[in-house]
Order: structure tokens, then sequence, then C-alpha cells
């Protein structure tokens, strides 16, 4: 795997030096720079690929666009020229956009301070450029969220705070979503950026923006609120011992009511299931605790849930987000015998079952139907009735190289013989022992799921004792 890394410098003497020393052509000293750090296991994936023009006087440096653009708008912004400002930005955005080098190498040459400064302008008296600052940040930081700092994270959470007081106009909306955009992308495996955030008040502001905007004209504001919520209550930084996204839920939960904002964003977008599938999934992420999954059924989150499954039709990504969903909520078991009294089990039968080759919906099913089945002897009764065991049998057979399917569809058999072994002998009539063990030897993150499985089952397993718990002499 490519791990080192060089500078833009570096690669462009290197395609000089293809030019200059052994007479290529610009297009081939482009493509052998490339193949010879590539061989070397270098990550270009940072780097801006364009040959240089040759004339008269030979080789010249390559002009990176980002990089001229990037002085044109500092010229601007110098002489407080507006109009010029605006193009050189959007021209900025369109390039960042189109390249992740590009990015890179914008932020490398002071990309960062210059759109601060460019920010300037818009407290000077120029608010039409608000838009094209927030459109060129959130396009800069993507991938790179080190780069902001205090300054900017504060600019952030004004800008918010002063969206959210503003008088409805007909921009608010894209302003609102570009906000919230560079929100999402700052949290993105960055801690510190989502505790200074936090720490700004950003959390009322994100709830704040989604309810305001449930509404048909405000369907791009609510997905990226969506996606800054997910973001900014995600625990992915390894480079901090611990995160606080449990803290952070808690607080849009309990303190910002944000399951209720949710819920009532479903009851907004009743047409649009690409929204729906972001506000499942985000009401997924956030119901983490017992009752946050009682406080959803309470707001009449299961009823929608429900209805939404039964007629999402092809949309298996909705399916998928709304399995994930009820799968969250079944954690409690009031909820859990609220589902099935609901008709749930047989819904998420029927919904595996029509989107049998999608392996996400398989496995989510098959989570959901386990979490179901946990702890409830009478709900095993209604998901074998139901032809839960055969549906999760047939999707072991039609994605045996999906690991992910043949672990849940593993831990949905064992959880459904566990309390109940007179179930046994119906799920191995349906082969389920082959297709547990091979599981086990194609996955070998199956192994303890199947060898549970199996145990369950009354089939033979062989299990290998580590350690007894007995002192002993250490054999060198």
């Amino acid at each position: 795997m490519a791990s080192r890394r060089i500078t833009q410098e570096t690669f462009d003497a290197a395609v000089r030096e293809n030019l200059e020393e052994f007479g290529l052509e610009p297009a081939d000293a482009l493509q052998e720079a490339v193949e010879q750090f590539e061989s070397q296991g270098v990550d270009l994936s940072n780097i801006v690929k364009k040959a240089p023009t040759v004339s008269s006087e030979g080789p010249q440096e390559p002009q990176h666009e980002i990089l001229q653009i990037l002085v044109a708008l500092e010229e601007a912004v110098a002489q407080a020229r507006p109009a010029e400002v605006a193009a050189q930005l959007t021209a900025f955005w369109e390039q960042c956009q189109r390249d992740r080098a590009c990015r890179f190498l914008a932020a490398q040459k002071g990309a960062y301070p210059a759109l601060l400064a460019t920010w300037k302008l818009v407290s000077a008296g120029a608010p039409d450029l608000q838009l094209p600052v927030l459109q060129a940040l959130a396009a800069l930081v993507d991938g790179q969220p080190d780069l902001l700092d205090a300054q900017g994270l504060q600019l952030l959470v004004r800008t918010l705070a002063g969206l959210a007081e503003a008088e409805t106009e007909t921009e608010l909306p894209a302003l609102t979503g570009a906000a919230l955009r560079c929100v999402r992308l700052a949290c993105v495996q960055h801690e510190h950026n989502r505790r200074a955030l936090v720490e700004a008040g950003a959390l009322p502001l994100l709830t704040g923006a989604l309810a305001r905007h449930s509404s048909p004209a405000g369907a791009a504001v609510v997905r990226e609120a969506c996606g800054a919520l997910h973001s900014i209550t995600c625990d992915d930084d390894v480079r901090v011992p611990y995160g606080l996204a449990c803290d952070h839920t808690r607080k849009i939960v309990e303190e910002h009511a944000g399951l209720k904002v949710l819920v009532q964003a479903l009851q907004a977008f009743p047409n649009n299931l690409d929204l729906q599938s972001k506000l499942c999934s985000t009401l997924a992420h956030l119901t983490t605790r017992n009752n946050y999954c009682q406080e959803v059924l309470d707001l009449g989150g299961l009823t929608l849930l429900g209805t939404l499954l039964a007629t999402c039709g092809d949309h298996q990504d909705l399916a998928r987000q709304v399995l994930s969903a009820l799968r969250a909520m079944a954690c409690n078991d009031a909820v859990k015998d609220a589902i099935v009294r609901a008709g749930g089990t047989e819904t998420i039968v029927a919904t595996m079952t029509r989107h049998l080759t999608s392996p996400q919906v398989c496995e989510r099913s098959c989570a959901a139907l386990s979490v179901l089945a946990l702890r409830r002897p009478e709900h095993c009764r209604i998901i074998m009735e139901c032809g839960g065991v055969q549906a999760a049998v047939q999707a072991m057979k039609v994605h045996p190289q999906e690991v992910s399917v043949q672990k849940q569809a593993c831990v949905l058999i064992r959880n459904l013989t566990s309390r109940s072994p007179d179930l046994a002998k119906p799920i191995l009539e349906l082969g389920a022992e082959e297709l547990i063990t091979q599981a086990s030897t194609t996955h070998p993150d199956c192994g303890d799921v199947a060898k549970a499985a199996l145990r369950d089952l009354g089939c033979h397993v062989e299990l290998l004792e580590l350690w007894t718990g007995e002192k002993g002499q250490l054999k060198p």
C-alpha cells in the first residue's frame, strides 16, 4: 500500500527532468514521473498532475490554475473589489471540487488565511460574498479539517447564529446549507473541532436549523443539518484516547429535542425518499439509550418507520436506514414488544425477501430480527411463522462472500434457538448447519457467532479452551 508522500515541487521537478534530460514529450514526461513515483510506493493523491508547457525558451514551470486563482483572489481582496472577489471565489470552489489534490496544494499555499481575509469584506459591507466564501471554505476543508482554527470555528457558529435570527430571504437556505456543510466537514475525524463547536454553542443551532427548514423548500438544509449532527456525534478520531460522542448525543437529545425534531422532519417530507433515508440514518445514530428508544416510540416514530418500510418500494437505501432505526429502537424491551405487536416482524421479513439481492438490506434485516428475538421466546416463534429464518437462510445462500450478511444471519439463528431449543429442528431442516459451517470456514470473523449458533442448534462444535485459570509452570 502506498504510504510515502512527496511535495508538489518534487513532482514538478521530476517531470521537468524527464523533459530536459530525456527529451520526452510533455505528456510522456508526466506519465513517466507518475509511474516512477508509484513504483516506489509514493501516494500521489495529493499531487496536481499537470505537464509543463514547452516554448522556444525551453520547458516552463507548470502554472497550476488553483494557485493562479489564489493569487488573483488575494489581489482582489487587497484592492477591495467585491465583484472580482466573487468571481475568483467561484473559480476557486470549482477547482477544489474537481480535484482533491487542488485542495491540498491550495492549503499549502495559504488558501485558508486568504479566505478568512476575504470574510472581512463581508463584515465590511459586502454581504453578497457570504455564500461564495462559505462554499469555498467548505470545499477547502473537505478532507482537511486541521486547517480550521479557533477563528474559523467561531466564524461558523456566529454565521449560523446570525442566520437563525435573520428574516427569511430567498438565499437564506443556501447560506444555512453552506454553513452546515462547513460544520459537517470540520468534524469529520476531528475531535478537537467537535468539542470546540459544541462549547461555542453549535448544537442548538444545528437542531434549530433542521426544525426551521422542515418544509419542501428547505430539503437541502435538512440534509446538511443531518450530516452535521451525525459528524459531531461520531467517535472516529484515532488521535485522541476517547471522544465525547456520547455526551454530544445526550445534549442533542435531552437539551435540544433532537429526536423530536427528526421525527417531525420525517413527517414534513413524505415524498422525498432520499431525504427520509438521511433522516432515518440520523435517527438511528442518535437513538443510543433505553429512554431514547421509548421517546421515539412516544413521538409516533414507530408508526412512521413502519409505514416507510412498508411503502419504500425499490428504494433500497431507505429500507436499509429504516431497518437500522428499528434495530436501534428494539434495544428497549418495551419498544421491542411494540414493534412486534405493530406487525414489524412481518414487514421486516417482507422487506428482506423483496430486496434479497441487496447484501446491505439483508444484513440490516437479520440484525433487526435478531434484536427482536433476543430474550423473547414468543417473538422467536412469530419470526419462524412469518418466514424470517427461511429468508435469512436464503440470504446466506445468495451472499456467501458477504461477511456482514453471514454474521448477522448466524446471530439471528443463535438468538432464535438459545431460549427456544424446540426451534432447532425446523431450522436445521432448512440446511442451516451447512451454511453456518461454511460461513465459519470462509470468514474468520464469523467464527465465534457461528460456533454459538451451532451449539444452540445442538450440533457438534469443537471449542478450544484457551486458559483454565490454573497456575502452572510456563513452558519455553
